[in-house]
């Protein structure tokens, strides 16, 4: 696949699900959070609200940028986890999933949004 089929919504949000299941998958990482500013954030729910987009679409942002992709991942890490080491380490799982899929990264952009102690995580 290259970055130009990724224009497809379907291909795309397959690749970004891929891409949120390693990033979960990762030690130090307690959740994933919807990339992006507050505006799209807020263009997104209400679309989805309209039934212009499905609630479950992944939270990563995938998007194709001249002959690469760009990826946009919001992270929140356990409180005893060093945030810089679980960056590396989704850097590097984001890195994995695209070069298996044959895709060569423009920009990988990772923030971290929350670091959640396990007393206050919700049970469950």
């Amino acid at each position: 696949m290259d970055a130009g089929e990724l224009r497809v919504t379907d291909a795309g949000a397959v690749v970004a699900a891929e891409i949120e299941k390693a990033v979960r998958a990762t030690p130090g990482v307690r959740s994933v959070y919807r990339s992006g500013s507050l505006i799209s954030n807020l263009l997104r729910a209400g679309a989805a609200a309209l039934g212009g987009r499905p609630e479950d679409e992944p939270l990563v942002s995938v998007a194709p940028v001249g002959d690469g992709i760009a990826v946009e991942v919001s992270i929140g890490v356990e409180s005893d986890a060093r945030s810089a080491d679980a960056l590396r380490a989704v850097h590097a799982a984001v890195d994995a999933v695209l070069e298996t899929r044959g895709l060569r990264p423009d920009s990988i952009t990772l923030t971290v949004v929350h670091v959640q102690s396990a007393e206050a995580a919700p049970a469950g």
